[in-house]
């Protein structure tokens, strides 16, 4: 195995749908800004909140929050290095179980 190619690992936190889509969208676009987020997986912002705080709290996402002049505040998403990391890892592990 190459030092580019992730170990194959489950990733409980990783592996929910919501979640696994929230990373994937994270790693492809950069900083994503919530709304995004939101509307792209079509969720309400409760659920989104919900699944940005499990990721936050195993360390896979940063969050930003920018205050606007007119007091609107937005919140900016990124996937951190160990969230590209276990996504790398999990999305290797499901490769090395699905059918050849």
């Amino acid at each position: 195995m190459s030092a580019d190619t992730p170990e194959p690992a489950f990733d409980a936190v990783v592996h929910a749908p919501q979640r696994l889509q929230i990373c994937a969208m994270l790693a492809r676009g950069g900083e994503v800004e919530f709304g995004v987020l939101r509307e792209g997986l079509d969720v309400s912002d409760a659920t989104l909140s919900k699944h940005l705080r499990t990721l936050t709290e195993a360390g896979y996402v940063d969050l930003r929050r920018v205050q606007r002049a007119r007091g609107q505040a937005r919140t900016w998403v990124t996937l951190t290095p160990t969230g590209s990391q276990a996504l790398r890892g999990h999305f290797a592990f499901l490769q090395s179980i699905a059918p050849q």
